[in-house]
């Protein structure tokens, strides 16, 4: 059976038969400590340059337990690393979902000291063997489905290209529904799953220590690369910001996760991701974006300002961006300069303003961020009097009103009043925005976000999520993205603050009746 080139690819610069390098290809174990990593001290170390998990007969193993990589997770990547197995069972959990107290349930690329299950790919606490070594399959939903289309070779032969107790290197790709693992530049198992309920597109990955007699397994030389998302589907990644306000102001993580979630669920082709607390710390985590998403504490603090240059090089490439609330301030100069550019405004002291305030948005331009979004009104700190490119050079208002008298009584300030804007008093003020950069990427500004609670009302969000869309480059459907109204306990979760004790849960679920009417 003839195997795409793509997936036998055999690094020709190796040494001692291992790829170190290649487009792409970047360390994420830096070979001394477990800094990225997560697992149970009593079985997991560092020795020899390689990641370590053993269990003894003093310090037994009585369930599985893994070691899980904390800086992302993965979608479509390809993974290089060299292992060694002196006993028992192990794997490498990809696309995994993390189950807490290091549990895992996912793919599974197998290893075996024995070599009975090496290069089987097995459904960890799922649909179990989905391919045994040679195979080529189609699996679908639960246990047992699976058709053999082909065979890759004899499942004795290719276990001879596998060295006993030495090192061995193992390279997984994982493309869309496409999962194809090799040992040693030998395709061990290719699978392709059709699975609805039980297919995962995105997860954890993870190294596992196998229940039951004493065992020894090591990796190390683990190198990750992100490919560009399969069959049309676009990458959003979510950056949100550190603890900022307290609860139900600038809930960045809470933010980001909801607005994932729906994503996930209500874009087709959107996969989405978030990372928290600030600019990701996994060096590959816009690797194969389309569309980054930041929500964040911004001006001084906004963590783009240390970033330009490698903010700048993906933007080149055509990336999109949106800044949600806070994340529209950076500071007048080299950062404000390059947010001009790469979202056609932002905060700019002294000249835009930050109060809170009823906005009334009367019509809808004709946009596509804008399809499917009524006209609504909505308390929040609306941002105003942005720092627009020139004459609007390709920027669309998105969201614009009428600020009230009253955003005109704090006394001047960098944030709170200026000359400029008492001298546009009664006049509209664009607080959302659109717009197209030359190199043919996205962006989008959006100053309202300051309560969570907004995320709750349906065209508050349906701007917001359609913005997202049309920034990684899709059609946005004629009436939108749809999603269902997020519950009050949807709106509760992933918070960085507690619940205060005066919290009046049943204030929000009418505010949300009342924005969005009876569920």
């Amino acid at each position: 059976m003839r195997i795409p080139l793509m997936f036998l690819f055999v690094c020709i610069n190796a040494v001692g038969g291992y790829c170190q390098d290649g487009p792409g290809l970047v360390p994420i174990f830096d070979g001394k400590t477990l800094n990225g990593w997560d697992g149970d001290a009593k079985y997991w170390r560092v020795e020899d340059g390689a990641i370590t998990g053993e269990s003894t007969a003093e310090n037994p193993c009585k369930r599985n337990t893994f070691l899980i990589w904390r800086l992302g997770e993965l979608d479509d990547f390809e993974l290089r690393l060299r292992y060694r197995i002196t006993a028992g069972n192990s794997g490498i959990q990809y696309r995994s979902i993390d189950r807490g107290d290091w549990k895992i349930s996912g793919y599974q690329a197998d290893i075996s000291a024995d070599g009975r299950w090496t290069g089987t790919n097995y459904h960890e606490h799922g649909r179990a063997i989905l391919a045994k070594r040679g195979q080529k399959v189609v699996v679908g939903d639960g246990r047992g489905n699976v058709e053999v289309l082909g065979s890759l070779g004899d499942a004795e032969e290719l276990l001879a290209k596998i060295k006993p107790n030495d090192w061995n290197e193992y390279r997984i790709v994982a493309h869309g529904r496409r999962l194809i693992q090799e040992i040693n530049g030998t395709v061990m198992s290719d699978v392709l799953d059709k699975g609805e309920k039980d297919f995962l597109r995105s997860g954890v990955l993870a190294l596992q220590i196998h229940s039951g007699p004493p065992m020894k397994v090591q990796f190390k030389d683990i190198h990750l690369k992100r490919l560009a998302l399969a069959d049309g589907e676009k990458k959003v990644v979510l950056v949100a910001g550190r603890k900022s306000h307290g609860f139900g102001s600038h809930e960045h993580r809470a933010g980001c996760m909801l607005l994932a979630k729906q994503l996930n669920a209500n874009a087709p082709k959107v996969v989405a991701t978030v990372y928290s607390g600030g600019w990701p710390k996994d060096p590959t985590a816009f690797d194969n974006a389309n569309s980054i998403v930041m929500y964040m504490d911004g001006g001084g603090r906004h963590p783009i300002n240390k970033h330009l240059a490698e903010m700048g090089a993906l933007m080149k490439k055509g990336i999109g961006l949106v800044c949600l609330h806070y994340a529209v301030e950076v500071p007048k100069g080299e950062s404000g300069d390059r947010m001009l550019d790469w979202t056609g405004g932002y905060f700019e002291t002294w000249w835009s303003v930050n109060p809170h305030w009823k906005a009334e948005f009367k019509s809808m331009p004709d946009h596509p961020v804008a399809r499917g979004v009524k006209p609504f009104s909505i308390d929040d700190e609306w941002y105003y009097h942005m720092r627009f490119r020139p004459d609007m050079a390709r920027v669309s208002p998105i969201l614009t009103a009428i600020p009230p008298p009253s955003t005109l009584k704090r006394k001047d300030g960098a944030h709170s009043n200026n000359q400029h804007v008492r001298a546009r008093r009664g006049m509209p003020e664009h607080v959302a925005w659109a717009s197209e950069r030359e190199d043919g990427g996205r962006g989008f500004g959006f100053t309202g976000g300051h309560f969570h609670w907004g995320w709750g009302h349906d065209d508050f969000r349906k701007l917001a999520l359609n913005a997202i869309v049309w920034t990684a480059g899709l059609d946005i459907p004629q009436g939108g993205v749809q999603s269902p109204t997020p519950t009050v306990d949807e709106l509760l979760a992933n918070q960085d603050y507690g619940m205060p004790k005066k919290f009046n849960r049943a204030s929000l679920e009418a505010k949300l009746k009342a924005w969005n009417g009876p569920r």
